[in-house]
This record gives C-alpha cells, sequence and structure tokens, in this order.
C-alpha cells in the first residue's frame, strides 16, 4: 500500500537524520512506528474488554484466601 505522508519540515529533518544514523530507510521507519502505536491501541481494547468482563466481588473473594503472611526478603522491593 502506498500512502502520501505530509509531515512538517522539522519532523521530515529529524525522521531523516534519525534513519541515516541508524541505517534504516525512513519508510521503514515509519511502518515500524505505526505498528508499534497499533500494538498499542489494540493493547488498550483488549485490556478495557477484559476490564468489563471483571467481577469484583470474585476479585475479593480471591484475595481474602491469599495468606496475610509477610513477603520472604527476597521478594520485598526496596
Amino acid at each position: 500500500m502506498n500512502i502520501a505522508l505530509r509531515l512538517p519540515d522539522s519532523l521530515g529533518k529529524e525522521l531523516k537524520a534519525f534513519s541515516q544514523k541508524e541505517s534504516i530507510s525512513m519508510n521503514q521507519f515509519i511502518a515500524t512506528a505505526v505498528a508499534e502505536k497499533m500494538a498499542t491501541l489494540q493493547t488498550y481494547d483488549y485490556l478495557s474488554e477484559r476490564a468489563k468482563r471483571g467481577d469484583l466481588d470474585h476479585m475479593k473473594g480471591m484475595l481474602d484466601r491469599v495468606a496475610a503472611d509477610e513477603p520472604d526478603e527476597v521478594d520485598r522491593r526496596r
């Protein structure tokens, strides 16, 4: 698929410089950026749909079954 894309001059210059520095084509950079953005949006949609199916009372019931012991030293975050 071919798409004509207009970028502001400043962004186009940055894209060109970055692409040259990384030895990739501007097309490859843009394609990768679009793929990353699409993956992010799809993940957000997926998680939003999963959240709608969530049951707070069920989650609280599961947490009530967890032991109230302090975590092991290796599991503590500092």
